[in-house]
């Protein structure tokens, strides 16, 4: 029975329980391909693609040797501020990707850590490369000579500054073989160079592993000029001369430097 003041039209505006069936309830595969729509989805996820591979490839920091992958060594380089001088031939590194550029140096968040707490398994070990200098003091071995002049010009050449180094590969003691070059007056100076002019190291000798990058000739003709001039370790007499490796194969080491 119909009540007086109902209508039919009333009856007529309930609403039944919805149906998933329905057209309404359908998805809208047109909205999906709008292009309106879709164009900046791809957009989108291609720049967050793209930053993320440059952020691995550029700005991730390394912090130490083992860390480095194979598809880095011989096509990539580390920059980065020494933290330490351990011997004539190698140091430490904290790697700084992108430098100021970054953020490092000046950014709260980006600054390079001071004490050997904070910065413990945080360098990455550099050899350098195609150089083998004197042999310091080391387990009760006698110190070859010019080894502490050979030190001490590292130390003063490199410790605190910002260095490039072209990593080649990792030797047995997790230290990357690299050539390094520094800012010196504006100018960019290959280290193992620098150290070959002044007689302070040796070209490198070995029956294998040896790395030079493309500079053995060079590092070779530098050596020549440096024996002819009688400098650093090659002052003495001839037939007192020990060269580092045959300092290090006398004292039962490997031929590989330490």
């Amino acid at each position: 029975m119909r009540w007086p003041w109902s209508s039919e039209s009333g009856d007529r505006d309930v609403k039944r329980p919805s149906s998933w069936a329905d057209p309404a309830n359908a998805i809208d595969w047109e909205h999906y391909r709008d292009p309106r729509n879709v164009v900046p989805i791809v957009i989108l996820t291609g720049a967050t693609l793209l930053l993320s591979t440059f952020y691995r490839s550029y700005l991730k920091r390394i912090p130490q040797a083992i860390n480095i992958g194979p598809t880095f060594w011989r096509r990539r380089s580390l920059f980065g501020r020494v933290t330490s001088v351990g011997d004539a031939d190698n140091f430490r590194l904290f790697h700084t990707p992108g430098g100021r550029l970054a953020g490092w140096g000046w950014l709260p968040w980006r600054k390079v850590p001071e004490t050997s707490k904070d910065l413990k398994e945080k360098t990455v070990h550099i050899r350098i490369a195609g150089i083998d200098a004197p042999e310091m003091a080391h387990f009760g071995r006698p110190s070859q000579p010019f080894s502490q002049e050979a030190y001490e010009f590292l130390k003063s050449y490199l410790l605190h500054r910002r260095v490039r180094a072209y990593v080649y590969k990792r030797d047995q003691y997790d230290r990357a073989v690299a050539t390094v070059y520094v800012r010196r007056w504006l100018l960019r100076k290959d280290v193992g160079l620098q150290m070959l002019q002044r007689g302070l190291a040796a070209v490198y000798e070995a029956k294998t592993g040896a790395e030079f990058g493309h500079l053995e000739a060079e590092y070779r003709s530098v050596e020549k000029r440096a024996k002819s001039k009688k400098v650093g370790m090659w002052s003495g007499k001839r037939k007192e001369f020990e060269s580092p490796r045959d300092y290090k194969a006398r004292h039962g080491q490997a031929t590989q430097s330490t």
